[in-house]
């Protein structure tokens, strides 16, 4: 059963006024966390973990505690063993966690209720908090300042070869599982089945030790070790074939549980050995939107900047919104990109929706920057629209960027870069830790929330 709070432990109260009070920073954000709206928002995902949540069973971890464990978490930007730890040991935390002197519930049964949190929920949360923001005049909305950045997923720099040998070690261990789960015809099965896990984590290493040294003679034993892992590969896809056929029939929970992971992975697999057997044996170059480059996370984009230390990166790529105050309004991200200059007009109504009125001020740079953003912006009531014009520039449009208010307003925008790196250094926003799209989204989303309460705890 669900259970909402922990009553206030009165030997708690005593006991806490024995030791320093929570710093000012913390102190504000718990006052903006007791906002019923928050509280209802996450409790309306944690009641459907089951279908009788909120009716049967034994007493749950309280929303209150869930909620202010996972904000921490982020606010430090912690592990979820980290989190469990320091509430465990200290007073304060647990006060603001209002665990009081109950047990703190364990990372894995924190990461659980992370999972059934909605990424829209968040959306909503975030939405919240910005009301709040606006209610104690943290911010007014008067401007707006938009700009991308990349957060990567948590995948290792790819190769063909090493998600090669990942996808057997993946499918073999599975198989293994199953032919324990199929009893008899396991074992019948297991005979004919040879893992080929170590041999080709060793053939993958060969692969791109010899490929380091960039020779023809180097080129032609990469593709021959190349042959002999695909080949490895496909008769371990083979054999898991074979076993999710098997496990097809069984009803049971295990056995359902291991056709589930090897229906994920098989057609995975399979992607990489064609893409490696179209750049290797016959010289194709694969599209970006192509390529799988993570067998554990398939929705990594390849995505090209313009860093002379890091050409590419792997994640998504996400649109921040801020407005004066330091608040993060709205974060997007896309699984197909689009141009920068598209992502304009979605900003702008994004404002509308959660202030109600148009910024006075609105900026981007140079990639969002076009003639028919300019006039949106001014047809969406926007006095001062600064969009720096690439290129070569007219007379009169230099002129126009070199304006007090426009140079002032680009003095101003520059700022999102640093709203950007506190985000990455202090909530965790420089690599997402979640698996799968939703989890990618709901990282985001905690990361933009600690960091608007980091900012209103201060204000």
């Amino acid at each position: 059963m669900l259970r909402d709070r922990h009553e206030i432990d009165k030997l708690f109260e005593t006991v806490i006024q024995l030791v320093p009070p929570m710093n000012a920073e913390l102190t504000q954000i718990d006052r903006y966390l007791d906002d019923e709206d928050l509280f209802r928002l996450v409790r309306t995902d944690l009641a459907k973990r089951r279908r009788q949540t909120l009716q049967t069973g034994r007493h749950s971890t309280s929303v209150e505690v869930i909620l202010r464990m996972l904000v921490l978490k982020r606010l430090y930007d912690l592990s979820y063993a980290e989190t469990e730890r320091q509430v465990q040991d200290s007073l304060v935390l647990r006060q603001f966690c209002r665990v009081y002197l109950h047990p703190v519930p364990d990372d894995t049964t924190l990461i659980r209720a992370a999972h059934l949190i909605q990424p829209r929920t968040l959306e909503q949360f975030n939405e919240r908090i910005t009301q709040l923001a606006v209610q104690a005049k943290v911010t007014k909305g008067r401007k707006l300042r938009t700009d991308g950045t990349v957060v990567e997923t948590h995948i290792h720099a790819p190769s063909d070869n090493r998600q090669l040998a990942d996808g057997v070690r993946v499918l073999a261990r599975t198989v293994v599982r199953a032919h324990h789960a199929l009893g008899r015809t396991g074992r019948a099965l297991a005979k004919e089945f040879e893992d080929a896990t170590e041999a080709a984590k060793r053939t993958a290493r060969q692969i791109g030790e010899t490929l380091r040294q960039r020779t023809d003679q180097a080129k032609e034993a990469g593709r021959q070790a190349y042959g002999k892992l695909i080949k490895m590969t496909q008769q371990t896809v083979a054999h898991a074939q074979q076993a999710l056929d098997h496990l097809a029939h069984r009803t049971d929970t295990t056995a359902q549980r291991l056709a589930a992971t090897l229906q994920t992975f098989i057609p995975r697999v399979e992607q990489v050995i064609d893409q490696t057997e179209r750049r290797i044996f016959h010289d194709e170059a694969i599209p970006a939107d192509e390529k799988v480059v993570s067998i554990f996370e398939p929705h990594t984009d390849i995505i090209k900047r313009s860093k002379e230390n890091q050409p590419v990166e792997y994640g998504h790529k996400v649109r921040l919104n801020e407005v004066d105050g330091g608040m993060s309004v709205t974060i997007e991200s896309w699984k197909v990109i689009p141009p920068d200059s598209q992502q304009w007009e979605p900003s702008l109504q994004s404002h509308d929706r959660t202030f109600g009125h148009p910024p006075h001020q609105a900026s981007g740079d140079r990639g969002v920057h076009s003639a028919p953003n300019e006039h949106i912006a001014t047809a969406r009531g926007v006095k001062r629209v600064i969009l720096p014009q690439p290129g070569h520039r007219s007379k009169a449009r230099l002129r126009h960027e070199r304006s007090r208010w426009f140079v002032q307003g680009r003095h101003w925008h520059a700022g999102v870069e640093g709203r950007i790196s506190v985000l990455k250094r202090a909530h965790g926003l420089r690599r997402c830790l979640d698996h799968g799209w939703n989890g990618f989204k709901r990282w985001v989303g905690w990361g933009i929330i600690a960091g608007n309460l980091a900012v209103m705890g201060r204000t």
